[in-house]
């Protein structure tokens, strides 16, 4: 089984109010001993939750992920080739789905997400539940 990175969209289904993605989550976590995520990944978490929840849920979110996943920090050949995605893919395609992309491309992991931005990537495999 490919080893994978989570795109921010997982972890919005983890912390939504409906049981049957919640359910769907932790079965695929139990499936995998190495988990990653992208250091953006934690900003669109934290910045959701603290629009959404306030600073004391964003803080216990972002410390869960940092104890669970293993983090893909932004360096500079990441960088670039978020810059190549974003320019390749367009003018509207947001910069953070294109860093995250970056980083599973290189890192050669399948990206778990249900995004249409990254699935439009060509070189970049995902997939869902």
């Amino acid at each position: 089984m490919p080893e994978t990175l989570y795109d921010t969209r997982f972890f919005l289904a983890a912390y939504a109010a409906d049981r049957g993605p919640k359910l769907k989550v932790r079965s695929e976590l139990q499936t995998r001993k190495r988990r990653y995520v992208s250091a953006i990944t934690i900003h669109e978490v934290y910045r959701i939750s603290l629009e959404g929840e306030g600073r004391d849920v964003a803080k216990i979110r972002k410390s869960a992920i940092e104890r669970d996943f293993e983090i893909i920090d932004v360096d500079s050949d990441i960088a670039a080739e978020s810059a190549e995605i974003k320019v390749s893919q367009g003018r509207d395609f947001p910069i953070a789905d294109a860093i995250i992309a970056a980083s599973a491309k290189l890192k050669k992991l399948v990206c778990f997400t249900d995004d249409d931005h990254m699935k439009s990537i060509a070189a970049l495999k995902t997939r869902w539940f």
